[in-house]
């Protein structure tokens, strides 16, 4: 038999026999009625256990890491209500089951063997994968969490008291309630829960509302390496700004008094609380681990012997609650229920065509108040002397800057945060008088964690905010592209489109700055954005396509949901001339709040024929002065500023090159995983015109005089652009 079998077996005879372990007596405020659906609810949880490594032995079900031992965290529940926002640890059945006990109309058990069976009927996924999960049981979908959905539950609670202050549209959660989430002991190492965990301190330590209690799991094991005994409340005992609550999980009545004082801690003080729960792990990590090839019989055997099932017996015994023989039937009657439904829920449709899997990766647009633009008086009232200046050209960086004022002044929703975006206005000064003009509430001074940065804009999603993070450089983004593509780009995905992560933002990239540089503060490198399914890539050249194209990354984040990153060439943030000293040819008028470049809009500049070159950002300024110097040769071209880099919008740039002798792409990022790979790859297979390309070289970027000499030049593309036409070099 495997350890599921035997932990069943187990219980079955030493309840009849009643022998049942020894522990404390039961006490606290638990009422007999609740501790019998708590009860209940663990039952519940192990029969689908057990059912749902039946399934997958039987080629029915296709994924398990269980809850066994963990269902104490059905008294956890209990203690909690149903407003209460919960990012849950996968081993948490238990307290899903309990939470829809709190819901009227829930049919728990066949919706997550639904999600067992991977059947499209899923509630939550769809039958993407088996995860917890619920839209009307306010239970974000998780899939196997390693910390890093921390840094978005204290977003979640920081949403909680900004909503009070200043209420968006999309708001869904009320005044009073807190932000719950969980994870294991070994999670709690994770960088990211570190960050998590410090961002929370930090926050709470300057005294700003963070009602938000974390839930250790301690089982003293991860896959099949142990914790330290003692480690965790050591860790976490007495950290500054975090309110430490303990219990023994497997006592549902000490688990639900612990629960009850902390959520009260947490709800009375909007302040931050760590619950450290102990608990057993039953049976393996996941699936077929078997954990006797790491663990010693008798220590699986003393875990077993310590089955939360058992005390729970034990103590609704103690307590007059239930008889050992009654609470029996319970645990029988909920195992041949659960084989009732499971014969009918393996019978259901699957998913089986490419179309319904991705069917959720772009999720749904919503009905949003329409806006009539900031008004004129709010516009007099915000920019003051800056309206004379909107009449004259501007570098790109003033012009998003007041593209974001603009923005803000239509969509109350907006919120900003980032490092040294308040009082210092961001490194290069595209958030200047912001934070004086629309406070500190919405232009948020975060402290230096990009996990946490963009977990507080994902988790003030989840509340109806509009967030606009900014990651300082794009070299800096690596540290936490797992919130974007773990996170952000897969809720919709897992929850079928219930849930999804509008947000822009704004990253400051690529290379060519002359001083300020080096790979940190010049990297050229967007593999990792173009490869996350959703995700909207937008790059403008120049400042008035900033202005326009961050105004349709706001509507498509307000109107459809999107996940939009909105990358800034820093080296064109101050770019005045194009080609002599004191041209001015790269400076642009403000546009009209009202004008936008729509998705998959890309630039042109001439109508030449000879050669058509394709670029985007710096690539798009430097083969603009090639351009000229071409003209000047007899060399007609055109040149298409891309615009949106991802998804490619691939027919108006076939569209734009049609006529045109043959095709240059002029691409910054590297040959390798660049973006130049995806557009040989649409020219070779749509377009019988010949095509070349100039990339930068596979290398980080220098510092010094050697600032540019991995990536492409004007002189480059003049090069190329004669080879293509045929004219000697």
């Amino acid at each position: 038999m495997d350890r599921s079998s035997i932990v069943h077996e187990n219980f079955l005879r030493r309840v009849r026999e009643q022998d049942l372990p020894e522990g404390s007596a039961p006490g606290g405020p638990l009422a007999h009625t609740e501790a019998v659906a708590i009860f209940r609810s663990a039952c519940l949880s192990r029969a689908l256990d057990r059912k749902s490594r039946a399934m997958q032995a039987a080629g029915q079900g296709f994924y398990t890491i269980g809850s066994s031992g963990h269902e104490g965290m059905a008294a956890i529940a209990a203690a909690l209500r149903p407003e209460d926002m919960a990012f849950l640890h996968y081993r948490d059945a238990a307290f899903q089951i309990q939470r829809s006990r709190q819901v009227p109309g829930q049919s728990i058990a066949w919706d997550m063997l639904l999600s067992f069976a991977c059947s499209s009927e899923d509630p939550i996924s769809g039958g993407r994968h088996k995860v917890l999960g619920s839209k009307v049981l306010n239970i974000p979908p998780q899939t196997s969490t390693i910390a890093s959905h921390l840094p978005k539950a204290v977003g979640a609670a920081y949403s909680l008291g900004l909503a009070r202050r200043h209420p968006p549209e999309h708001r869904c959660l009320p005044d009073d309630a807190i932000i719950m989430c969980s994870f294991g002991d070994a999670s709690a190492n994770h960088s990211t829960a570190q960050g998590a965990f410090n961002t929370a301190q930090w926050t709470a330590f300057q005294s700003v509302p963070l009602p938000l209690l974390f839930v250790c799991e301690d089982n003293g094991i991860g896959i099949s390496v142990k914790t330290p005994k003692g480690w965790i409340r050591t860790a976490f005992e007495n950290r500054p700004g975090l309110e430490y609550f303990s219990c023994d999980g497997l006592d549902m009545f000490d688990t639900f008094r612990a629960a009850s004082q902390a959520a009260r801690f947490v709800r009375k003080r909007r302040r931050p609380a760590f619950l450290h729960v102990r608990t057993v792990r039953l049976y393996g990590h996941a699936g077929a681990d078997v954990p006797t090839t790491y663990m010693t019989r008798q220590e699986v055997e003393a875990e077993e012997a310590n089955d939360p099932l058992l005390h729970g017996v034990r103590l609704l015994s103690e307590a007059g609650v239930l008889e050992p023989s009654q609470a029996l039937a319970i645990y029988e009657e909920t195992n041949d229920r659960v084989e009732r439904i499971a014969e009918e829920a393996v019978t259901r449709p699957r998913l089986k065509t490419a179309s319904e899997v991705m069917a959720s990766i772009v999720p749904p647009p919503r009905v949003c108040k329409p806006t009539n633009g900031p008004s004129a008086e709010a516009r007099a009232e915000i920019f003051g002397n800056e309206l004379k200046a909107q009449e004259e050209p501007q570098i790109m960086s003033r012009l998003i800057n007041w593209a974001l004022a603009d923005l803000m002044l239509e969509h109350g929703e907006i919120v900003l945060m980032g490092e040294d975006i308040g009082r210092k206005g961001g490194v290069y000064g595209v958030t200047q008088k912001l934070v004086s003009r629309f406070g500190p509430d919405r232009v948020v001074d975060t402290l230096l964690d990009e996990q946490s940065i963009l977990g507080l804009g994902i988790g003030l999603a989840h509340n109806g905010f509009l967030p606009i993070p900014e990651i300082q450089f794009l070299a800096y983004l690596h540290n936490a592209e797992d919130q974007l593509r773990g996170e952000a780009a897969t809720l919709p995905f897992f929850s079928n489109g219930q849930y999804a992560n509008p947000m822009v933002v704004r990253i400051a990239g690529l290379g060519y700055q002359k001083g300020f540089g080096g790979h940190f503060h010049n990297d050229n490198s967007i593999a990792v954005l173009r490869d996350i399914p959703g995700l909207i890539l937008a790059c403008p050249s120049n400042g008035a396509d900033a202005a326009m194209m961050l105004r349709e990354c706001v509507r498509l984040a307000r109107e459809e949901q999107r996940l939009v990153v909105f990358l800034e060439p820093i080296a064109l943030y101050p770019m005045r001339d194009l080609v002599q000293s004191g041209d001015g040819g790269w400076l642009t008028l403000y546009p009209k709040p009202s004008e936008r470049i729509g998705l998959g809009e890309v630039g042109q500049h001439g109508a030449g024929e000879d050669v058509a070159i394709v670029s985007f950002a710096n690539g798009a300024y430097l083969s603009r002065q090639a351009q000229q110097q071409l003209e000047q040769e007899g060399i007609h071209t055109r040149v298409i500023d891309l615009r949106w880099l991802s998804p490619l919008p691939e027919e108006a740039i076939l569209n734009a090159v049609a006529g045109c002798r043959s095709v240059l792409i002029v691409d910054e990022t590297r040959r390798t995983g660049g973006l130049a790979e995806a557009l040989m790859a649409l020219l070779t297979e749509r377009s019988e015109v010949p095509h070349k390309r100039l990339v930068a070289e596979d290398s980080f970027i220098a510092t010094g005089p050697a600032y540019a000499a991995t990536m492409p030049s004007a002189e480059g593309i003049v090069s190329a652009c004669r080879k293509l036409a045929g004219a000697p070099s």
